[in-house]
């Protein structure tokens, strides 16, 4: 006997049996999330990733007879082969998985389901934080601004927009055509020059008198009646608090492009940048990506040249450093941004550049920036040590700083969750 829970769920209710699958199957989820980011680009956050599970992962327990107890009559359809009384041996095999199948025809294929993006994120950065918490919560503040929304009918007094109200009061003036000031000014002027005694026919102009009285009175009804100001011309500026976008940052890629770096070698850096940009977008509601690419000179590029890119050549990694503080001061305004750098390199850098590297980094990018990381990558262990790693060990006491070897693509992982690790001790 097998139990199987057909009950309707409304949309969206079987969030909670999803969840419990998850996590069920969270070991081979995360070897398939971590396989993903191999061909995934930088920036390429907009899908989730499709996660194959075998037969045997998602097995549901079952209920069923014990064959040792209790009587049983089955009823099966009659053929030549089976009489009363015969026992069917069971098939041997009979599962399988994949396109091989089994002996007999019969099998399973493997289970695969889709994780969507934010189930994708949540599993690969469950047990990771942001470094410098204290500012970065500062930042991440959802802060609200006033801005101009139009205009309203009622407000209060100091609101009152006087150039709307008055179009409005002269429109409606004119459309009930009411009658201007100028016209009974008029009406009145003649009204006195009708009553002066100007000839012997005192008659006619009693006559005009009595007229433009009337027509006075009438002019002074129709004012009464359309007023100069109505209630309903009455206009007030609108305000509505809009988000501040404050919870933003820039993510600083600066590499090594000179001939020691070998695609293998930007290859690790890649990865390194795909893990961190995720992060960031996990924390900021938009997350910029700046690509600086170096050898005995730097410049901005996009993502394809920055690790494709063919140009080789000596390395100078202040000319990085000067690039990302010029776009700093032209782009991003520290009170506004939030502001990460990764460099990866293979750890060659001229002696004369050396003093200057560390000046730039000392003096100013560091305490610009709310976390720099630091990978050195290589082929094979080495008791070489080389001059960049050399030069930022006096910079590991500052606490936006950290750096970290990777030889592998194996290590990418465990070195970022170590860089990121919630237990790491924040500013």
């Amino acid at each position: 006997m097998q139990v199987i829970d057909r009950r309707q769920n409304p949309k969206s209710k079987s969030l909670g049996n999803r969840q419990r699958f998850l996590r069920r199957i969270k070991s081979q989820i995360r070897k398939t999330v971590k396989d993903a980011i191999e061909n995934r680009s930088v920036s390429d956050l907009d899908s989730g990733e499709k996660v194959s599970v075998t037969a045997n992962e998602i097995g549901e327990p079952t209920f069923g007879f014990d064959a040792a107890q209790g009587s049983r009559n089955y009823v099966i359809p009659g053929n030549h082969d089976y009489r009363r009384g015969d026992r069917i041996r069971k098939p041997s095999g009979g599962s399988g998985s994949g396109s091989g199948g089994s002996p007999d025809g019969d099998g399973e294929d493997a289970f695969v389901f889709m994780l969507s993006r934010d189930e994708f994120l949540n599993l690969f950065f469950e047990d990771l934080q942001l470094p410098n918490l204290a500012k970065r919560k500062l930042k991440s503040v959802a802060s609200e601004k006033w801005s101009r929304a139009g205009y309203a009918n009622d407000g209060s007094p100091q609101r009152l927009n006087k150039y709307q109200t008055m179009r409005r009061s002269l429109a409606r003036r004119i459309a009930l055509k009411r009658p201007r000031l100028h016209e009974l000014n008029r009406l009145e002027a003649e009204f006195e020059a009708a009553q002066t005694p100007t000839g012997s026919d005192d008659g006619n102009q009693s006559e005009e008198a009595k007229r433009l009285a009337r027509l006075i009175e009438e002019t002074r009804e129709r004012m009464r009646a359309v007023p100069f100001l109505d209630p309903v011309d009455l206009r007030y500026n609108r305000f509505e608090q809009t988000p501040k976008p404050a919870t933003q940052a820039v993510m600083f890629c600066l590499m090594d492009a000179s001939a020691s770096m070998t695609e293998s070698l930007k290859d690790l850096a890649k990865r390194f940048f795909i893990l961190l940009h995720l992060f960031l977008n996990r924390h900021y509601r938009s997350v910029e990506l700046v690509f600086i690419r170096h050898t005995y000179t730097a410049a901005e590029v996009d993502e394809e040249t920055f690790f494709h890119g063919r140009e080789t050549g000596g390395t100078v990694v202040s000319s990085a450093l000067e690039v990302m503080l010029r776009i700093i001061r032209e782009r991003y305004p520290v009170q506004d941004w939030n502001i990460y750098a990764a460099q990866a390199s293979d750890g060659h850098n001229f002696d004369h550049d050396m003093p200057r590297t560390i000046e730039l980094l000392q003096r100013e990018i560091l305490d610009l920036c709310q976390y720099y990381a630091y990978i050195e990558v290589g082929e094979e262990e080495s008791s070489y040590v080389s001059a960049l790693w050399s030069g930022y060990a006096q910079l590991e006491s500052h606490p936006h700083f950290a750096r970290a070897t990777v030889l592998d693509p194996t290590e990418i992982y465990p070195v970022f969750h170590k860089l990121f690790a919630s237990n790491r001790q924040a500013s």
